[in-house]
């Protein structure tokens, strides 16, 4: 009988990234990651700028979406999605560096609830965006 290896939250990440062209093309970089946890950092670039000369509301959005992946999906099972809401506190610029920390607040054996705080990597203080999710945890794990 042929045991399945259990990947660990790293190997599972690397996997989602290494096909997430999305999260690539965002510039996004794995700071941290472990069970249920994970930090992002990434960087606004001219292209991200909506018509205000400022990020683009989709931007932060994104990278935390991101991290909601990573951090839901670290923990063995393949989860999606099922609930997001964000609210924007502070504006970026172009150059600004975000980090985006995401952890699991509550789980039952179907839902994980999420929480990303995103913040300025020179400024921890200072909070970007707040962003909320909800993941529905399929029945297929990540082996």
């Amino acid at each position: 009988m042929e045991t399945k290896k259990i990947m660990t939250p790293e190997e599972i990440v690397n996997t989602m990234m290494s096909k997430d062209y999305f999260s690539q093309w965002l510039g996004i970089t794995v700071l941290e990651i472990k069970s249920g946890y994970c930090r992002l950092k990434a960087t606004v670039k001219k292209e991200m700028l909506n018509g205000f000369g400022i990020a683009h509301g989709g931007f932060t959005y994104s990278v935390a979406d991101s991290a909601l992946a990573f951090s839901s999906n670290s923990q063995g099972r393949k989860s999606v999605s099922i609930e997001t809401s964000i609210s924007h506190i502070t504006s970026l610029k172009e150059h600004d560096e975000i980090i985006a920390e995401a952890m699991c607040e509550t789980q039952t054996e179907r839902l994980g609830h999420y929480k990303i705080n995103l913040y300025l990597s020179n400024d921890p203080e200072k909070i970007v965006a707040l962003f909320k999710g909800i993941v529905y945890k399929t029945s297929g794990n990540w082996d």
